[in-house]
């Protein structure tokens, strides 16, 4: 039986995560974080085609950066 190795990215480390890897972050599926992005619940920035959640801001969302973590 195989098990996933699958690392997630830490928010610290790049400027965006992609919808999945956000959900992944958050221990949310996959529909979840793209019905979060629907309802504004997490922050995106549309490239082109892609959403990618700005990590400044999720930190901030989740209370690990800004004045919210004091």
């Amino acid at each position: 039986m195989a098990t996933s190795t699958r690392v997630i990215p830490d928010p610290y480390d790049r400027p965006t995560l992609t919808v999945e890897e956000a959900g992944e972050l958050l221990g949310i599926s996959r529909n979840s974080a793209y019905q979060a992005v629907k309802t504004g619940e997490i922050p995106v920035l549309r490239v082109g085609k892609r959403l990618l959640v700005p990590t400044a801001r999720l930190r901030v969302l989740l209370g690990l950066d800004g004045p919210a973590a004091a």
